[in-house]
Parts: C-alpha cells; sequence; structure tokens
C-alpha cells in the first residue's frame, strides 16, 4: 500500500508542477506559505479558487473574464476599427500596462506549433475570421512572438483574412526577436505599438 505524503510534500509538488519553478524554488514557496500568518494563506488558496471558478474566456475575444464580455469589449471609448491578434492572455496584458493602445484584442490561445500538434483548428482563428467578416474592424494588427512560431502564425492568418477589406499591420520590430510580448517593457510595447508596420 502506498504511503501517503504529507502535506508539507503535497504542497512542495504542487508549486513544483508550475512551469519555471524548480524543486528548491518549490520548497521555498511551500515552506513561506506555512510560516504565513493563517488568515495569508486561507486568502492565498482563496484566490486560487476564486480564478478557477469565476474566470472565463470572453465570448467575444478570449480575453479571462468574470463575466460573458471582458471589460475591453465592453468598453465603448475603445477603438472599435482596430483589433490587436495576441497569442495569450499575458500579452494582453503586457501591451494594456504600456498604455498605448486604445484599441480591441483577439487572444489567439497559443501559436501555431505543428511539431507539438498545435494547428489552426486548435487556436481561435476561425472566430476571429467571424469577427472581421462583421465589417466594423478596418486594421489588424498581428501582434504574435517575432519567432518562427509567432511569424508562422502571423502568415497563417494574414493568409486566412486576404480579401476581407481590413489592413494587416504588425508590431515594429524593435521588439527583440525570439523574446515574448510579457517580456518587453513599456516603453518598447508602446514604441512597437506606435511604430507597427505593414504586414
Amino acid at each position: 500500500m502506498a504511503k501517503t505524503k504529507s502535506p508539507i510534500s503535497r504542497l512542495i509538488d504542487a508549486f513544483a508542477n508550475l512551469p519555471s519553478i524548480g524543486k528548491k524554488s518549490a520548497e521555498r514557496l511551500a515552506y513561506h506559505v506555512l510560516k504565513m500568518p493563517n488568515e495569508e494563506a486561507i486568502e492565498f488558496a482563496e484566490s486560487i479558487r476564486a480564478v478557477k471558478e469565476n474566470l472565463r474566456p470572453c465570448k467575444t475575444c478570449f480575453n479571462l473574464s468574470e463575466s460573458e464580455e471582458c471589460d475591453i469589449c465592453k468598453d465603448p471609448r475603445r477603438d472599435q476599427n482596430v483589433l490587436c491578434v495576441v497569442e495569450q492572455v499575458r500579452d494582453l496584458l503586457a501591451i494594456e500596462q504600456a498604455g498605448s493602445f486604445r484599441g480591441l484584442y483577439h487572444v489567439l490561445q497559443g501559436r501555431l506549433s505543428p511539431l507539438d500538434g498545435v494547428g489552426p483548428e486548435k487556436l481561435s482563428i476561425n472566430t476571429l475570421v467571424t469577427r472581421l467578416k462583421e465589417g466594423v474592424i478596418r486594421e489588424v494588427i498581428m501582434g504574435t512572438t517575432p519567432n518562427v512560431e509567432g511569424d508562422g502564425t502571423a502568415l497563417a492568418i494574414a493568409t486566412r483574412l486576404a480579401g476581407l477589406p481590413v489592413t494587416i499591420t504588425r508590431l515594429a520590430r524593435g521588439l527583440t526577436v525570439g523574446a515574448s510580448l510579457e517580456q518587453a517593457n513599456r516603453d518598447m510595447l508602446a514604441d512597437a505599438i506606435a511604430s507597427r508596420q505593414p504586414f
């Protein structure tokens, strides 16, 4: 009969399963939680529960939201004619923190990666095409990661959008090749938005 793991071992294993967290970091985090006041630890656990139970993809753009539509899509002050296509919600958050983009977004929920079995059907490309066929959006900014997979994803989307009445641009290449948007600083992202180029 297998021995049941202790609560601290289970917590260390849970942290070790997170991306970029090794065994030593997992141990430090687990012991940090152990030393937290009870109220703080319970609030930490509650925040995880709330995220899992209350957040869902926005029905329009796939940003995370507590309701069917996210705050960005519902905001009438946003420019309804410009749409930035990003791979993940964290890319959207990075651009929002830069504070220079006032249009809408579309989160692909990944990028094309044939070697990993990620084809167009696993991304929200069809929903993007449907949004654009409504005729409100006039410019699509490709905000995919500037690497082989990100560029391949942008090219595949541009091919699908051929014939639609939209201008396709891409973020300026001041972004480091291969770096993700979340790693760029505010000024770099603001400049990339302002200096976007034809795709």
